[in-house]
């Protein structure tokens, strides 16, 4: 991990045992913990403004100038640090021990800001069950999921993909599924690039939006190499429909043969299709993400597309990846909007998830914004680049206390 990880916060709790009247008086606090005198980046509210922002019973309870701190039972120091809504990430793989990209879900995703993420597609219709009842409902992670269109999922790595065999897609089946676990199933991944899906691309996509419509959720498509042109396959899709992997560096992406954004995919855009990073070991390209973003194509949505071959570099972690696009011109505003506001609305939760209003859930992540000479390498590390400023993970608020990985209570 990288080594900017460090322990910035002064905490003002109780260090001795609890008395009887110590315990009475945590009963009478209004605040279970407030996070004191951070710059608080929340674009649901349109603020990036000094405020102190107070958690009770798992929610925001409050966010004002000025909070008193004896009205809280602990209270961060977060004085030159930033504080946003708990992150969110819509591209994870999480299916630990049976997907082939599976990893801890807390380790990458709550332990670094990530309070809610999205596994995308690591689980089909046969292999959810397994996947819900020994990962999802175990993890401290708010973690969701895309119902991969292939019953069996990602299992194997250097085999036959998932949809170059449509025996594997069972439309019924995975409606029936999807609709069984609606309260963590968002919709449908497919994987429609050559390796996964050969020539079955469009059909795959066919299907994958027929399930979609059935549970009511969104599709999320994997693009690279792809036999249909991309352009073909995005007019496909509707609004709110994601394609992930979409500043990539191979062939058929968003840029044509002399350098331009792909009409259809501007069309695209602009109709709602949602046009995610999804990071990865092989899936972002700085050169791509440059010229795209100078013809004003700027991503919807950022994802990592964190696995556990990647948890080590080019990805890290979300920051890390928000910390590249800070590096082609977007504020830190843009790109915390880009994984709170637009990702809660993206998986239907905008004002539960992704921002710090009161009453929304109290999930919030710390950042320290620093300066210096960072290096930041896209996927393949093809290239790169020496950065002045990076986000790094201070602490997590998850349920509206501070996310303490040894402390499963407190997450």
């Amino acid at each position: 991990m990288p080594a900017h990880r460090q322990e910035w916060v002064h905490w003002y709790a109780p260090t001795r045992p609890l008395s009887s009247s110590t315990t009475r008086e945590r009963v009478t606090k209004t605040y279970d913990l407030l996070v004191k005198g951070g710059t608080v980046v929340d674009p649901s509210q349109g603020l990036k403004k000094v405020r102190d922002v107070a958690f009770r019973d798992g929610k925001v309870a409050a966010i004002s100038e000025d909070v008193t701190a004896s009205e809280a039972r602990e209270v961060v120091d977060a004085r030159g640090l930033l504080v946003a809504p708990g992150l969110i990430d819509l591209h994870v793989h999480a299916f630990w021990g049976a997907s082939e990209y599976g990893m801890d879900p807390d380790y990458g995703n709550v332990a670094n800001g990530v309070t809610t993420a999205v596994d995308a597609g690591s689980a089909g219709a046969r292999t959810f069950p397994a996947f819900r009842r020994y990962v999802i409902d175990r993890c401290d992670t708010r973690l969701f999921a895309l119902l991969n269109l292939s019953s069996k999922g990602m299992l194997w790595p250097g085999r036959s993909g998932e949809l170059t065999d449509l025996r594997w897609v069972d439309v019924e089946e995975t409606v029936a599924v999807g609709s069984e676990n609606r309260d963590v199933v968002l919709g449908i991944k497919a994987r429609v690039s050559r390796p996964y899906a050969g020539d079955n691309d469009v059909e795959s996509l066919k299907r994958a939006l027929e399930c979609a419509e059935g549970l009511g959720g969104f599709v999320m498509i994997h693009v690279k190499d792809t036999v249909t042109p991309l352009e073909e396959l995005a007019a496909m899709l509707r609004p709110g429909d994601v394609v992930t992997h979409a500043f990539h560096g191979k062939a058929d992406g968003l840029l044509d043969d002399r350098d331009g954004v792909v009409d259809g995919l501007r069309d695209a855009q602009q109709r709602g299709v949602i046009f995610d990073v999804g990071h990865g070991s092989g899936s972002f390209s700085f050169d791509v993400a440059e010229k795209a973003m100078a013809q004003g194509f700027l991503p919807d949505n950022i994802s990592s597309d964190l696995y556990h071959t990647n948890v080590e570099g080019p990805v890290f972690d979300l920051l890390t990846v928000l910390s590249k696009f800070m590096y082609l011109g977007m504020s830190v505003y843009d790109v915390v909007q880009r994984c709170t506001e637009t990702a809660a609305r993206a998986i239907g939760m905008d004002g539960k998830l992704g921002t710090l209003t009161p009453g929304a859930e109290g999930d919030a992540v710390v950042m320290a914004l620093e300066e210096g000479e960072f290096a930041l390498s896209d996927a393949g590390r093809r290239r790169t680049v020496k950065a002045k400023q990076r986000l790094g993970h201070v602490l997590t608020v998850k349920g509206g206390r501070r996310y303490r990985p040894w402390d499963r209570a407190g997450g």
